[in-house]
């Protein structure tokens, strides 16, 4: 035993000095950031946008417990939890760092010695299939993970293509090998959440199926094609149902060497003999429309049975995209921090069409995409803030895509919508407003999208005026949601009006002055919500009477969605500075910003919310959630820029760090990470659908951004250390600018950027 634990561990060192020959800002890259506590990101292996995001799962929990929720599930929301000591197998899909949960699809765990198809208790050694493993024993980068599961001594290794996930196992010798297909397991899980399963065999080492659930997505179907590298000796299956009719199946022992399996929950296993050392490769393929399109993927994709070929491949595909932006910095933690929220910020949305470009639509048909590529796994009440204004400056032909997908989104949508919160061919409604139309009105802003802009104004007005969502009936009679009839009232409100600018400004461009004046008119029902006797945002019922009693702190039954008065009070983004004067003029209002940073906000208004935790709290501003995410940066439109320049850089060095817990909230899609990503370059898109970035405070020495169209921006500090937060002035193009913003135009054309920094705020 003690020769294969040394055996294993040489293993390690030598793919960590191999990772280290080829420089690259893979390397860099901590994929184990955020996966301790509330970060809800995943270690596993994935391309940059891949469908595959396969990854280890420590625990099998369910979402219910005696019919209640079960609050352990929303540790699992990515499936792997730092803390944890067992694996029980390692899925193929994974949602990054969101607050709600589904996937985690075909569980594949390799054992040894007696079959057992139950996965047990983790607090139980030897109850189930699972395996215990250490840290000491892992290892992660960018399109590669490794671990050893101790209790069957097999090394595991994964890697992928964009559709396919690549397994290498090393087995001792064994008269008694096995892999499992566990079709039971679901992130979020609970009874009946498989509406149907099916696995056929096709040969002696290749078996297709797929599996449909009823979850967040309430008719999604994953396809699948698996292969093995050698023929599998026997196999079979344990069905987990209660149906009390199998029609003239019954004539079959289905359970051993039957080529069909079907039923709403399955375990399938494939049993082999091994060699000391042998290696047992799986390559598991991916579809959105059937398991012919998964065999096209994998034929494609990974033709080949070289896994470290694959992983090469992969870690270049990694390489090339996180070099589009190249840094220094002070401390090379900092380079971690960076370029892990970098490559956070790259794990979606996903592809979601097959090689040929097919996918399953959102009215459940196959549809093929022309002239672009079809995304899925779009989190918009969060990522339309940071994420995509990022993907405007380094990915704007992803991002190009992304709205091309969000566009058929809307025009197979019986609702005529488009995307709120969607994923794998399904509308999820997780969260509030009409945020696309946000990710829209920025691209066209920053000329980064070939739209038709009329196309996308129908959209956005077929969007903005559906009766029946969430409260627009009302907002559209009354000029605002009230909470008698809608909760989150207020959020609502401010949200809709701001995403209303959006669809002005869309109008705008199309040259389209009646719309343009009723969504500027509509852009400005904020002031309906706005109490100027208390000076706060706060709900107002039908009646037009203000909702009693009401607490500005609680975050809880309010009139606002995961945030409070405090918060949300300053959500006027498109209009901040007749926000400013309505809440008494520059100075109340930079006093009112510097009381949500000093005042402490006790437990017992957070207590409620899953989402808010005191990891993410600096006095009454929430970092850890996105509602906030521009607040710092709203001094720069008070006349004390040096305020927000000692804010960001306060939440950079207290809220994000290289360690597990490096992620003072769930990084929600990408978009907690993108914050980071454009704070430490120094400027951040306060109003996005517009083309300017208020200034900050830069963390980095220097920054070159490549961008796609052969320009770059570089940037570069002087004077930068721990206490040298503020600004003395910016130089642009050799020019010093005297405004607190910079433009996207400006920035995106071979422009030199150099801030020079001072440890004495410019008043």
């Amino acid at each position: 035993m003690h020769t294969k634990i040394s055996l294993f561990l040489s293993l390690i060192t030598a793919v960590c000095f191999s990772q280290k020959r080829v420089a690259g800002p893979a390397d860099i890259v901590n994929p184990m950031i955020g996966t301790h506590k509330m970060g809800h990101t995943f270690p596993g292996a994935t391309t940059p946008f891949g469908m595959v995001q396969l990854s280890p799962e420590t625990n099998y929990t369910n979402m219910f417990t005696d019919g209640k929720y079960n609050p352990d599930a929303y540790k699992y929301c990515a499936g792997y939890q730092y803390d944890d000591t067992t694996i029980f197998g390692f899925s193929h899909t994974h949602f990054s760092g969101t607050g709600h949960a589904d996937l985690g699809d075909f569980l594949i765990m390799p054992t040894t010695g007696k079959l057992d198809l139950n996965p047990g208790k983790p607090n139980e050694p030897g109850s189930g299939y699972f395996s215990s493993f250490s840290h000491e024993n892992e290892f992660a980068k960018p399109g590669y993970y490794m671990v050893k599961l101790d209790r069957y001594t097999i090394k595991a290794e994964l890697t992928a293509s964009d559709r396919v996930g690549f397994h290498q196992y090393t087995f001792p010798k064994s008269e008694s090998a096995h892999i499992l297909l566990d079709l039971v397991y679901n992130i979020y899980n609970y009874d009946n959440k498989n509406v149907w399963t099916f696995i056929r065999i096709e040969n002696d080492s290749t078996v297709t199926g797929y599996r449909q659930t009823n979850g967040w997505g309430r008719t999604r179907t994953v396809y699948f094609a698996m292969q093995f590298s050698k023929p599998f000796l026997s196999y079979g299956h344990k069905k987990y149902d209660n149906n009390p009719y199998n029609g003239f199946y019954r004539r079959f022992n289905e359970e051993e060497n039957f080529p069909e399996m079907a039923g709403r929950n399955i375990r399938a296993y494939f049993n082999f003999k091994t060699e000391e050392n042998e290696k047992i490769k799986v390559k598991f393929a991916l579809s959105p429309v059937s398991t012919e399109g998964a065999l096209l993927n994998l034929k494609t994709e990974i033709p080949h049975w070289d896994f470290q070929k694959t992983r090469h491949e992969t870690r270049d595909k990694w390489n090339k995209e996180l070099s589009k932006i190249t840094i220094e910095t002070q401390k090379p933690e900092d380079e971690e921090t960076f370029y892990t929220a970098l490559y956070h910020t790259m794990l979606g949305p996903i592809v979601y069409e097959d090689v040929d470009g097919k996918y399953k639509g959102l009215d459940q048909n196959i549809h093929e995409s022309d002239g672009f590529t079809n995304y899925t796994v779009f989190s918009l009440w969060d990522t339309y803030r940071a994420l995509h204004p990022l993907f405007n400056l380094i990915q704007p032909k992803r991002n190009n895509d992304m709205i091309k997908s969000m566009l058929a989104h809307h025009d197979q949508s019986v609702h005529k919508m488009l995307p709120v919160w969607s994923h794998y061919a399904n509308e999820n409604w997780c969260m509030i407003g009409y945020h696309s139309i946000s990710v829209i009105a920025d691209a066209i802003a920053k000329n980064t999208t070939d739209i038709d802009i009329n196309r996308a104004l129908t959209a956005g007005k077929n969007t903005a005026t559906v009766p029946y969502f969430d409260g627009l009936d009302s907002y559209m009679k009354l000029g605002y949601v009230p909470e008698d009839k809608s909760g989150n009232s207020v959020s609502k409100t401010l949200e809709f009006a701001y995403d209303d600018w959006c669809i002005a400004q869309i109008a705008k461009k199309a040259n389209n002055n009646i719309a343009y004046q009723e969504y500027m008119k509509r852009s400005e029902s904020y002031k309906n919500v706005y109490d100027p006797a208390i000076r706060y945002m706060r709900p107002k019922l039908s009646s037009g009477k203000w909702r009693e009693p009401f607490d500005p702190l609680d975050t809880h039954g309010q009139g606002f969605i995961e945030g409070n008065a405090l918060n949300y009070g300053f959500y006027v983004p498109h209009n901040i500075d007749h926000m400013i004067e309505m809440m008494g003029g520059k100075n109340k209002f930079a006093a009112q910003l510097d009381q949500v940073f000093s005042i402490k906000l006790d437990d017992k208004y957070i207590e409620k919310n899953e989402d808010i935790t005191r990891d993410g709290i600096i006095g009454a501003y929430v970092h850890g959630n996105e509602p906030g995410h521009h607040i710092p940066y709203l001094y720069n439109w008070t006349g004390k820029p040096w305020k927000t320049q000692e804010r960001v850089r306060m939440i950079m060095d207290t809220m994000y760090s290289n360690s597990i817990d490096g992620l003072c909230g769930n990084d929600d899609a990408g978009q907690m990470s993108a914050w980071y990503v454009f704070s430490a370059l120094g400027f951040y898109p306060v109003l996005p659908g517009s083309d300017q970035y208020a200034i900050g405070s830069p963390l980095i020495k220097s920054a070159t951004l490549n961008f796609e169209n052969g320009k770059t921006l570089k940037i570069k500090t002087v004077n930068q250390g721990p206490k040298n937060v503020y600004i003395e002035k910016v130089m642009l193009n050799g020019k010093e600018i005297d405004r607190d913003y910079l433009l996207h135009g400006e920035i995106y054309d071979n422009a030199e950027l150099t801030f020079y920094l001072s440890n004495k705020p410019k008043r």
